[in-house]
């Protein structure tokens, strides 16, 4: 466990340090563009903030890649996979930040990453299914894994609408995601899971050094450069991880004690997990693309319909809006977690459903509030409509 806290605590720190260095070179670089009409900032901020996330990411990588109680779960094929395929989805983050780039040769570049992590090892093989595996043979998984990375890079892009709304997403997920392989691999004596939990641990301490810097108010985006970094950082996580567990041996596991998995959910929930933590990023990715193409324009074509673009329209304000988007993912992402290591599904749903009743009351708020001034105005106003009444009278 020191390991994972001193990778983390140098995540945080090489992403927090590099970021305002960072910022100054996308100023110096022109990479501020103009506010947009969806934009819901109103002054202009530099983008690039990626390039710190990747200092970070590459320097955590390689440290804990020192570390003594790591060096065995580090497989060589797969930490530099990630450090090249990071790398090139940056570069093209970098170029479409500064000068923009079409959709065709963004997402060729987000499909030539993909290809890179899948070359070197990155790829699924097997799928759990209840009762049986599907096994994929190597064209038909690198394939399902290609679209899986581009699908969950382009889900991650679509969140970073608000000020920190990516950053904490992706957080919360890869949080998520630590607790769950940790349980896994400390309690259930599954030592290969020690690599995705690393990656895991990385990927949040990043998140969290930039999140100083990007939320509201903003001094620095993360930009394409992070979102598709993002992405494709927790996607290769879910891959890495999918097959690993035998399901005979997870289902026995869970039988054998009260921290156990609960009928081997742990064989679907790598698969799942990721999912369900970006469901709202990944609903208002399909809604985007059905609504854009009835109305008959391109898939890609920017709108100011987006989620958060909505919560805005309820009345929230950008912070408030941005927790409680927050607060969505924790509650899918902790609650899937608890269901899959602890067997007690009663009280975690029942706990769930009042924590998310309490996230629509919150959600509605602004409206409740609203109607409540309406009512009050009118009130007040029938009152000095009879007091003139009277006073004619």
């Amino acid at each position: 466990m020191r390991e994972y806290a001193l990778t983390f605590v140098i995540a945080v720190a090489v992403t927090y340090l590099l970021t305002p260095f960072v910022r100054r070179a996308a100023i110096t670089f022109g990479a501020v563009p103009p506010v947009r009409d969806r934009d819901v900032h109103t002054e202009p901020i530099p983008r690039l903030g990626g390039i710190a996330i990747y200092g970070g990411f590459a320097a955590a990588l390689l440290i804990s890649a020192k570390l003594p109680h790591l060096q065995e779960v580090f497989v060589y094929n797969t930490w530099m996979a990630l450090l090249l395929a990071g790398g090139l989805i940056t570069a093209i983050g970098v170029v479409d930040d500064r000068w923009g780039m079409g959709p065709i040769p963004k997402l060729a570049g987000q499909v030539a990453a993909a290809g890179i992590l899948v070359s070197m090892g990155v790829q699924l093989l097997w799928l759990p299914l209840p009762g049986t595996t599907l096994s994929l043979g190597p064209w038909l998984g690198a394939l399902i894994s290609v679209l899986l990375i581009v699908v969950t890079i382009n889900a991650v892009n679509f969140a970073d609408g608000l000020d920190g709304l990516a950053a904490g997403i992706v957080a919360i997920s890869a949080f998520a995601f630590f607790a769950y392989y940790y349980v896994a691999a400390v309690d259930q004596g599954f030592e290969r899971q020690s690599y995705p939990a690393m990656i895991a641990i990385i990927l949040a301490g990043v998140c969290i050094g930039f999140l100083l810097h990007n939320f509201n108010p903003a001094r620095v985006f993360m930009g394409d450069t992070g979102s598709m970094l993002l992405g494709l950082l927790l996607t290769s996580i879910t891959i890495t991880v999918t097959g690993q567990f035998d399901a005979n041996t997870a289902a026995n596991s869970g039988e054998n004690g009260a921290v156990g998995v609960h009928h081997g959910m742990v064989v679907f929930l790598p698969v799942l997990l990721p999912l369900l933590v970006i469901a709202l990023p990944l609903a208002d990715l399909v809604l985007a693309v059905v609504r854009r193409t009835l109305a008959g324009k391109s898939p890609f074509a920017p709108d100011k319909k987006h989620l958060h673009h909505q919560l805005l329209g309820l009345g929230h304000s950008h912070a408030r809006a941005v927790l409680l988007m927050y607060l969505w993912a924790a509650i899918i992402a902790f609650a899937s977690v608890s269901l899959a290591v602890f067997d007690q599904p009663v009280m975690i749903l029942t706990v769930t459903t009042l924590v998310a009743l309490c996230a629509v009351g919150l959600i509605t708020l602004p409206r409740l509030r609203r109607r409540r001034r309406r009512q009050q105005r009118r009130q007040a106003q029938e009152i000095t409509e009879d007091h003139i009444s009277v006073a004619k009278d």
